[in-house]
């Protein structure tokens, strides 16, 4: 019989914790994968009859599955309930009562109209860690509003100084910043909350919302609107606060240097052989630098197109000058240290074999987590689940006759007859 603490080192350190996932597409996932990668045993329960909505957010696709859905539910077991049917209620509370968390990302009040909750649910199972996460969080006068990615970044501010100049269009940021914000704060909160149960014995509500996870991405360009009581525009890769922090161009390709404390900039000339700028009046403290920037830029720019991105990066890393080259995506994958610190990693699917996706970006010495199995097949873990939880196969038949749950084994078997 191996110890516990074997277990833990294999399995992480949330090896044990057992989440009920009923979450969807970007936020909710991003917070129960992050529990999942550190050992916790996630079960997504998803809707009948289409599944989550990353299922069909294609292309590409791998085999038959949507690739955004491999991504966000690795190491995640799958069952699919009809929550609209009594047999659905009754598998889905009985799977509450053997849990610690659940997770929702469920439209404002779809919960409360399904009898679960979080008052109901707490008078019931009064350890349960409840999360919600929605589009402006449980309180003030957008409470009932819906919220996406592309909205949060516009009424958060973000998308008024994203850009290449101040006078261009509004501009939003690539990845989808909020959803993965708010899927980390909301797997943080869990954890604080889940540390408070564990010295009290009592569960609590945790919930955050994009809206608010695109703020907390402000902090710089809220200080300058707070202090300053002006709004800060774009400024293509340039930080509102320092120089010269921010993106060049060589004679073959593009770089980034973060050359602004004194220290870093008198480095940074002597590595482009400008150490005449360090009197020139513009540019001798970081101030003088942000009020000439555009001088700076000009200046520094002629600079870096006389030589490749290579003489630049090895010349300023040589000095110790924060630098790198600009990536694009596979670039980025293929990268010695992504490779290095398993960011990379290759995953074994139940039915296309092994799959690469992005590792766990967070280390542990002793309990490490780890990309254990791939993303469910569509109701892969149904009947699996419901045994664990005290369903024997007559019951089970009778709810998949019902309509209230979905196995991937009833499909197969639909499909042989």
């Amino acid at each position: 019989m191996q110890s516990s603490q074997s277990t833990s080192r294999r399995s992480g350190p949330l090896a044990g914790l057992k989440v009920i996932d009923l979450t969807h597409v970007m936020a909710g996932p991003t917070c129960t994968l992050m529990l999942a990668d550190m050992g916790a045993d996630v079960i997504k329960i998803e809707k009948w009859p289409n599944g989550d909505d990353t299922r069909h957010s294609v292309p590409p696709k791998i085999g038959d599955e949507a690739a955004s859905f491999l991504m966000m539910n690795r190491n995640k077991r799958g069952i699919v309930l009809d929550l609209k049917t009594d047999g659905g209620k009754e598998v889905l509370r009985r799977l509450i009562a053997d849990a610690d968390v659940l997770v929702e990302n469920f439209a404002p009040g779809a919960m409360e109209r399904l009898g679960f909750g979080y008052e109901a649910l707490h008078a019931e199972f009064p350890a349960l860690i409840y999360c919600s996460l929605s589009g402006f969080g449980r309180t003030g006068p957008y409470k009932h509003r819906r919220g996406f990615d592309l909205v949060a970044q516009a009424m958060s501010g973000i998308m008024s100084f994203t850009g290449e100049r101040p006078d261009g269009p509004p501009v939003k940021c690539g990845p989808p910043l909020s959803d993965i914000t708010a899927g980390l704060l909301a797997s943080m909160g869990i954890l604080a909350a889940y540390t408070h149960r564990l010295k009290t014995g009592e569960g609590q509500w945790v919930e955050t919302s994009l809206y608010e996870a695109a703020l907390v991405q402000t902090y710089w360009q809220s200080t300058i609107a707070l202090a300053a009581g002006t709004a800060p525009r774009a400024m293509g890769s340039a930080h509102p606060l320092n120089a010269p922090y921010q993106a060049f161009e060589a004679s073959d390709g593009w770089l980034v240097v973060g050359g602004a404390n004194k220290k870093h900039w008198l480095l940074m000339l002597e590595a482009l052989g400008a150490s005449e700028l360090a009197d020139d009046p513009r540019f001798v403290t970081g101030a003088d630098r942000m009020a000439n920037l555009k001088e700076l830029e000009a200046v520094l720019s002629e600079r870096f197109r006389t030589q490749t991105r290579a003489h630049w990066l090895a010349a300023l890393d040589e000095k110790g000058v924060p630098c790198g080259p600009v990536h694009d995506m596979l670039e980025a994958l293929s990268d010695p240290q992504t490779l290095a610190r398993e960011m990379v990693v290759e995953v074994e699917h139940s039915t296309l074999g092994p799959v690469k996706t992005i590792g766990l970006p967070i280390k542990f010495s002793e309990t490490p987590g780890k990309v254990r199995s791939g993303a469910p097949v569509y109701g892969e873990h149904t009947r699996e689940v419901l045994a664990e939880h005290g369903f024997d196969q007559s019951r089970i038949e009778a709810l998949e006759k019902e309509g209230a749950i979905v196995s991937a084994q009833e499909k197969r078997e639909e499909r042989v007859a």
